[in-house]
């Protein structure tokens, strides 16, 4: 992969303003590749921290501030955390944000954790297990209609909370997955009120990119049809 370009052309085509993210899995790290140094209070963290512009590794001890996201990470949790993971459900439960039996069916990664290495996907080291693309509802509708060109198996539906779950969905299903986000990741992460994410399977780029540029020439196509139309047809009254 030519990780660089394929940034670059992502983000040029769908006129993003942050900087899609790739994160690998691996059993370690590549040589030259920092640790985070500091664990984040959230998984989540580490998306902005790469779509800024570093690149870093993290091990599973730095995923124990964040319950919810270790559990979706396949983090094994010690004795303390893992107590903070099952009263943080019971407080969801409670105050009705979620059910306990819907639990269970949160993805989750299967394999075993090593590191996971985070970088802006035009400086990733490693080819990427997936990336993350972080964009408002029309440059979403179009990278939507660029996966569907390409007959990629996708969610059909926007994956509800929490919003690290489009990383197993991603990497264990193989499939594009969307998010609209989950309170603590727009608290976390800074996400506007008018941004969500979609996750592309890293073996699947290439074939998203290769539709996306057709799809995005047809919506201006498209959209100078519909406004010339409009202009032409009064409005009812």
């Amino acid at each position: 992969m030519d990780c660089k370009t394929d940034g670059l052309q992502l983000r040029k085509l769908l006129g993003l303003q942050v900087e899609p993210v790739a994160v690998a899995f691996r059993a370690e790290s590549p040589p030259n590749v920092p640790h985070v140094g500091t664990a984040a209070p959230a998984g989540c963290v580490y998306w902005r921290l790469a779509a800024e512009g570093q690149v870093f590794f993290t091990r599973a001890t730095d995923h124990h501030n964040c319950p919810i996201g270790a559990h979706t990470h396949g983090v094994t949790l010690p004795a303390n955390a893992a107590r903070e993971l099952g009263g943080l459900l019971e407080t969801m439960a409670r105050i009705q944000y979620i059910r306990m039996d819907e639990v269970p069916t949160i993805p989750r990664l299967g394999m075993s954790f090593g590191v996971a290495i985070y970088a802006p996907l035009t400086a990733t080291p490693v080819d990427p297990d997936v990336v993350i693309v972080q964009g408002n509802p029309k440059q979403v509708m179009l990278l939507a209609e660029a996966v569907h060109a390409a007959g990629l198996d996708y969610a059909p539906a926007a994956q509800l909370r929490p919003t690290c779950a489009i990383v197993p969905t991603a990497t264990e299903a193989g499939r594009v997955s969307l998010s609209l986000g989950c309170i603590g990741n727009r608290v976390y992460t800074g996400l506007a009120d008018n941004e969500l994410y979609v996750a592309i399977p890293g073996t699947q780029l290439n074939a998203v990119l290769e539709k996306l540029e057709a799809i995005v020439a047809a919506n201006r196509t498209l959209e100078e049809f519909h406004q010339q139309r409009k202009g032409q047809t009064a409005s009812p009254r």
